[in-house]
């Protein structure tokens, strides 16, 4: 069975948490085990929270959750039309972060890979950056 949808809201970290309950709702209909769930929610919690922080830096934006479910996989992509990313394997590398002065830890993406079976990042300067999970549930 194949299923998806698509939901777009502001770029606000309050919007963190009504993705995370999106993700649950669509993903609760494949039966995940708890543990599978939860880190499902983290890794798109972090997805999230990097597009917000890092890609729109403060300013409007929107952000777009797609989510597709095949047999026992979900894939989810999170996108932003923002700044982009200019190095997407320094960005990646553990601790690195672009905003230390905002005591950022610089581990989203390291959460991310530890939690999902597959993390892409594609991303272009000035206009923005989509992020790719996958999970066997």
């Amino acid at each position: 069975m194949k299923n998806w949808m698509e939901v777009t809201f502001p770029a606000l970290s309050l919007n963190e948490s009504l993705a995370r309950l999106v993700v649950s709702a669509f993903v609760l209909g494949l039966d995940p085990d708890v543990d599978t769930l939860s880190d499902i929610k983290t890794a798109v919690s972090e997805a999230v929270t990097n597009a917000v922080i890092h890609g729109y830096d403060g300013k409007a934006g929107d952000v777009f959750l797609r989510l597709r479910s095949e047999e026992r996989k979900v894939y989810i992509e999170i996108e932003d039309r923002g700044c982009g990313i200019d190095d997407i394997k320094k960005a990646m590398e553990p601790m690195f972060t672009t905003k230390a002065s905002e005591e950022r830890s610089g581990l989203g993406f390291t959460v991310m890979e530890s939690f999902m079976d597959l993390v892409e990042v594609e991303s272009e300067r000035d206009k923005g950056t989509t992020v790719r999970l996958m999970k066997e549930v």
